[in-house]
């Protein structure tokens, strides 16, 4: 079966930017108190392994291992991949698409999509949001981060490197009703304003709940 389009370019840019953008990220979130509460409330309500899918260079997985987490990441990018394993050797990382997790049903007591299903065109995010519905055991946590907007942005210069990615801004009432038809219930909607150059929208948090059986 050939790869969606949007896969291959998401892998081939972040394979390109791998280092770059782990240098960038590194420091961001002790410059955020807002992305650090949000993630210490998963932290503190979230109970069993956790997955960090489109993990990238591992700082939110790196984070929430520090803050007591059973945690893992999976990520697109065989690069990124490296990186993570590099910077945390003391945690699992895999190759992987959100698309078609290698898990188990039921087996997760959380998953985390931070500022990675910003990549999934939006009339794939009920797949997406089905296979985060499998792989959860009933009444396990889905923590999403993303850009708040209804645009679509084509990056072709990024990190210090030349890309072709396409980032879809996300409406929250629409991703909440296409959790909701997916099997989640909520629990916690959060949206900032812009904090920083590298921020140009207002940020989206959505914690949903799997509907227990």
């Amino acid at each position: 079966m050939t790869e969606p389009e949007f896969l291959t370019m998401a892998r081939t840019a972040y394979d390109t930017v791998a280092d770059s953008y782990a240098d960038l990220v590194r420091g961001l979130l002790a410059e955020n108190p807002a992305d650090r509460a949000v993630l210490g409330l998963f932290a503190e309500l979230v109970s069993g392994r956790v997955a960090d899918v489109g993990c990238g260079p591992g700082r939110i997985s790196g984070h929430l291992h520090g803050l007591g987490v059973d945690v893992f990441g999976v990520d697109l990018s065989p690069e990124m991949v490296a990186v993570a394993r590099r910077d945390y050797p003391h945690l699992r990382f895999e190759v992987g698409s959100m698309l078609d997790l290698d898990l188990p049903d039921g087996s997760l007591g959380g998953a985390l999509a931070w500022y990675s299903a910003i990549h999934v065109p939006w009339d794939r995010h009920p797949a997406v949001f089905a296979e985060f519905h499998r792989v959860l055991a009933p009444g396990g946590l889905l923590l999403m981060a993303f850009q708040v907007g209804d645009e679509v942005r084509r990056f072709e210069q990024g990190y210090g490197h030349d890309i072709l990615l396409d980032a879809y801004r996300l409406n929250p009432d629409r991703v909440l009703g296409q959790l909701a038809d997916a099997g989640f219930e909520p629990h916690t909607r959060l949206e900032r304003e812009p904090v920083g150059p590298m921020e140009k929208t207002p940020q989206g948090y959505l914690l949903v709940r799997k509907t227990p059986a």
